[in-house]
């Protein structure tokens, strides 16, 4: 009935229009004109020949968008991007997409597939647990609104236009927990000036940091060393982003649900969580 195809000779135009009407009615109001559409797969790591499509005749009607790292050690897929045309929905097309990805990512010798899914999303839950995926991690997402935050700055904050090797390395001494896919290290340096860095030194040793979206205030990353905690450096950090970003809104995606004294920390900031999502896996 219909015919599935890899997206490799697909203009991105036309999986950006299909991405659009597939997400017109999801639960967290998705808005990506084309650019940022293009932003977002680029920085995920899309990899058109590891993506299929459902079509309906020629008309894109569903689809599964992957990218490719190394993600603890394995040669790793990452869902970015799963979705049906509301018309074309509860026919089965999501199950056999992510059957023929699975054969096509053991066919080019990939280890395992990953994806997030949000916890209220019930169906794609269950469709995921059927097909074999295991939840490894909950994550929280959450925002806050530049009108309702007080801005304070107790310390001296050093931005920089992007973060060498040797940077990035002291600051993943600050990490209670890795960060998601989207948020990783690889996905910031997919576009780098895209993105500033507030970074705060004692005694030229990194004891917190944060990156920030010049344009969307979307927070990737962002840390404090345990034993400077508590001392008004994060809540500066969350202030220097605010000023350096266009958008009025900062947002955090994927905060790790385990690390309880960064969640209270940005409930007392003004922080909302406005959804939680499930981190999965499926070893090929």
């Amino acid at each position: 009935m219909y015919t599935y195809k890899i997206l490799d000779n697909i203009d991105l135009n036309i999986i950006h229009q299909a991405f659009v009407e597939a997400f017109s009615d999801y639960q967290v109001k998705i808005d990506l004109p084309f650019l940022k559409f293009e932003n977002m797969v680029k920085r995920r790591g899309l990899i058109p020949e590891l993506s299929i499509g459902a079509f309906d005749n020629e008309k894109l009607i569903g689809f599964v968008l992957n990218g490719v790292r190394n993600w603890n050690g394995k040669l790793t897929a990452y869902d970015l991007g799963t979705g049906v045309i509301p018309n074309y929905r509860k026919q089965g097309i999501t199950s056999e997409i992510l059957k023929k990805v699975k054969a096509l990512c053991k066919e080019n010798d990939i280890e395992s597939y990953l994806l997030e899914v949000l916890q209220n999303n019930t169906g794609a839950v269950e469709l995921y647990k059927k097909q074999g995926f295991k939840t490894t991690r909950e994550f929280d997402c959450y925002y806050l609104n530049k009108e309702d935050f007080t801005p304070s700055i107790c310390v001296e904050i050093k931005n920089v236009e992007f973060l060498n090797i040797n940077q990035w390395e002291e600051i993943k001494k600050l990490w209670d927990y890795n960060p998601s896919w989207q948020n990783s290290i690889d996905s910031i340096n997919v576009f780098p000036d895209r993105f500033s860095y507030s970074i705060v030194t004692i005694e030229n040793k990194i004891v917190g940091y944060g990156v920030v979206d010049k344009v969307t205030g979307d927070i990737p990353q962002i840390a404090i060393s345990k034993k400077h905690r508590n001392k008004g450096i994060g809540k500066s950090i969350i202030s220097d982003l605010f000023n350096h970003t266009e958008a009025n809104k900062l947002s955090l995606i994927n905060v790790d649900c385990r690390d309880d004294n960064f969640k209270n920390f940005l409930v007392n900031v003004g922080f909302v969580n406005y959804v939680s999502q499930y981190e999965m896996i499926l070893y090929l």
